[in-house]
């Protein structure tokens, strides 16, 4: 234990060489705004050099100024003593003092690894680690590591339990927390994989994948900028609700550059956040889906006209189905895309006609150009190939599928008659409730085999942003203009795929068909995939979902990384979760919880009448007893009848999730509804419910129902 005094003094020292750091900083943005100043004042020369030399030092003032403010709030974290003496500072940015010395090293810089991998079997010449935790420019706490005590100066203070230990008591809040300052070894090595390749990083529950991911976002973006930032990062999580959960992570670590989508939003205009259950959606997210829509849309459009009658110069011209469908099908090749060949289906319907023309010696005949040209002015003929072949959209080719019996078409020695009936019986809500997240790798998948319509691919010119109406622009400065074109240098297309990098988190989850559509994002990419195999809910086909990861990733080398220690959850809550995971996976590798916290779960076993009173007193009763976050975690069907129990209750600090978006959360207590109704009976029940048990950080409370 360290005696108050020794931590006030230590809290003091600290306290001396922040206010160092923030005077400096305040510094720092006065002359950043005194040369956005003297960068105007420059153009007094008259001449065009003085304008372009005020506009480069207005341009980069008004950054530099950005960036100071942007890392203001706890900006210094840590604290290295090294064995020759040296003294490091670490936090989310690099200062410098008015003589270039270091007031601070950022966190991403080789010379603060250190601060992550050191450890007291390999302590690489630290001493003694700090932890610093602030409130603005306030510091509140410190917690010391003595990693090498040979080498301690005699009357070395250490103060606290150690940050990590530290860090897993505290609440959280709405958002991930920033864990910048407690990443690990094991961690770090991931964090700083090479950026080429794929870098594999497995762990059980609690062991900071996330975090490892993210970090490792701002890590790339951070050593080789002109690269990573200028073909940009693509992170993808499992939900909406995830997404939301670590929107601020980033920012918070100093890089605003990445794009962040959950699987049911990768596609432009669509947020599917909707589950199936989990037989439809491992149909769907089969690769036999691909052979599905494969003959889909090469077949003929539904309700399409079986006949085309034309009364021309007095002959009648007449296309049945025996003339109409050879044409669609020679016009089909495998492996051309559908909108793209429009014009081939309406040739053959021309030569078609043109031959029957012929044959009946229609009187008059002109050239084949111009016969053609006179059919085309005929609204009954436009007419009809708009109902032939129509520019299609997958969301409509989707929609098809609804119709059991042409479903059974399609899906002929492809699907067994139950699954065709599951799916058709899902897609009969497609136009009410939009598509699933399952949904969207095929509308993907469909995009891609439709191909897009001209006006698609066209892109909207970039309009002026200076422009005030005809005629008349705002007067900018050549600052002003650089801006604007780097901006629109790095906003892309809404459906870009040339990304540098992509992280996927909860990776386990992604089906074959979604790895198809990461991999269409990611054929320039290195890869960063962090997942846990035992938490995984695909019931499909393990080979096929193999074949289809290693295609996305392309061959690409693998580095591997494997996460061991788990830092959420108490060992009391894991040892509940882990229970449940060994009954179908007896030989998986989990973490090893490293705290205790003495208090046991706790089991409620209510009437089913009485489960909402049960449930809103399980959540009033985390809510008393942890200062931070409260998550309610239900079956995926009962989750808007769950929020209405707790209507009004704490909304700034209760979240209701479903069991499947609870993935890659952390709350300080969760309530757990209808445990057995998750677990189902099934593997993946199981393994859904040890993700849903291993959200909480300090209390867990199951809420069933008797028999």
């Amino acid at each position: 234990m360290t005696d108050a005094s020794t931590l006030q003094q230590e809290m003091a020292v600290e306290q001396r060489h922040v206010d160092r750091v923030y005077a400096r900083l305040a510094q720092l943005r006065e002359a950043a705004v005194r040369a956005e100043r003297d960068g105007y004042r420059i153009a007094r020369v008259g001449n065009y050099g003085s304008l372009v030399e005020r506009d480069a030092m207005v341009f980069h003032a008004a950054r530099r100024r950005h960036a100071l403010d942007a890392e203001h709030e706890g900006l210094v974290f840590g604290r290295l003593d090294l064995a020759h003496g040296e003294t490091l500072h670490v936090g989310r940015l690099g200062v410098r003092g008015e003589n270039a010395e270091p007031l601070v090293i950022d966190w991403r810089a080789p010379a603060a690894a250190a601060f992550y991998q050191a450890t007291a079997a390999d302590p690489r010449g630290v001493v003694r680690r700090r932890t610093i935790s602030s409130s603005g420019e306030r510091v509140t706490r410190i917690e010391d590591e003595l990693l090498d005590p040979g080498a301690a100066p005699e009357g070395m203070a250490v103060v606290g339990d150690g940050a990590l230990l530290a860090s897993l008591t505290r609440t959280t809040g709405r958002g991930m927390r920033d864990i910048v300052a407690t990443i690990q070894r094991e961690q770090d090595e991931a964090i700083r994989s090479p950026g080429s390749g794929v870098t594999v990083v497995s762990g059980g529950p609690g062991t900071g994948k996330t975090a490892v991911a993210l970090h490792r976002a701002a890590y790339l973006l951070y050593s080789d900028r002109a690269r990573f930032a200028g073909g940009g990062v693509l992170v993808v999580g499992p939900s909406p609700v995830f997404v939301n959960y670590i929107a601020a992570v980033l920012p918070s670590l100093g890089e605003e550059a990445a794009t962040l989508h959950s699987l049911g939003s990768l596609v432009p205009g669509y947020e599917a956040g909707r589950t199936d259950p989990t037989g439809v959606a491992a149909v769907k997210g089969s690769l036999r889906m691909r052979k599905v829509l494969d003959r889909v849309v090469r077949a003929p459009v539904p309700g399409a006209p079986t006949e085309l009658r034309l009364l021309y110069r007095g002959s009648l011209l007449r296309l049945g189905r025996q003339e109409l469908d050879p044409i669609l099908f020679r016009a089909l090749p495998r492996g051309v895309r559908r909108n793209e060949v429009r014009r081939a289906g309406i040739d053959g319907l021309f030569d078609a006609l043109w031959a029957q023309a012929q044959r009946l010696r229609v009187p008059t005949l002109p050239s084949q150009i111009e016969f053609e040209d006179e059919l085309s002015e005929r609204e009954e003929f436009r007419a009809f190939l708009r109902a032939w072949w129509p520019m299609l959209r997958p969301i409509q080719v989707l929609g098809w599928l609804a119709d059991p019996e042409r479903l059974r078409r399609y899906a002929g020695q492809v699907l067994t008659p139950a699954e065709v009936e599951a799916l058709a019986a899902s897609y009969r809500e497609l136009a009410e409730r939009g598509p699933t997240v399952a949904d969207v790798a095929l509308l993907d998948e469909l995009d891609e085999l439709l191909g897009k319509s001209l006006q698609a691919r066209r892109r909207k010119p970039t309009g002026d942003p200076f422009h005030v109406r005809d005629g008349i622009r705002e007067v900018t400065t050549y600052a002003d203009r650089v801006r604007a074109a780097r901006a629109q240098a790095v906003r892309r297309p809404e459906d870009y795929r040339e990304y540098a990098h992509i992280v996927v988190d909860e990776a386990q989850d992604v089906s074959p068909m979604q790895w198809r559509m990461l991999g269409r994002r990611g054929r320039l990419a290195s890869w960063t995939v962090v997942g846990d195999p035992a938490q995984s809910a695909w019931t499909g086909d393990a080979a096929e979902l193999a074949r289809a990861r290693d295609a996305a990733l392309a061959g690409r080398r693998r580095h591997g990384y494997t996460l061991t220690t788990n830092y959420r959850n108490s060992a009391e809550i894991f040892d509940e979760a882990a229970k449940v995971i060994r009954e179908v996976a007896p030989d998986a590798d989990l973490p090893r919880a490293v705290r205790s916290t003495g208090v046991s779960p706790k089991h409620v076993v209510a009437a089913a009448g009485e489960l909402p009173e049960a449930v809103r007193a399980a959540a009033v009763e985390l809510l008393a007893e942890v200062e931070g976050t409260v998550g309610v975690i239900t079956p995926v069907p009962r989750r808007d009848e769950v929020a209405g129990w707790l209507a009004g209750l704490a909304p700034e600090r209760l979240q209701v999730v479903t069991s499947l978006e609870a993935k890659g959360m952390e709350y300080d207590g969760v309530a757990l509804v209808r445990p057995g109704e998750i677990r189902e009976r099934t593997d993946a029940g199981a393994r859904t419910l040890y993700v849903a048990l291993s959200r909480a950080t300090q209390r867990l409370t199951t809420v069933d129902v008797r028999g």
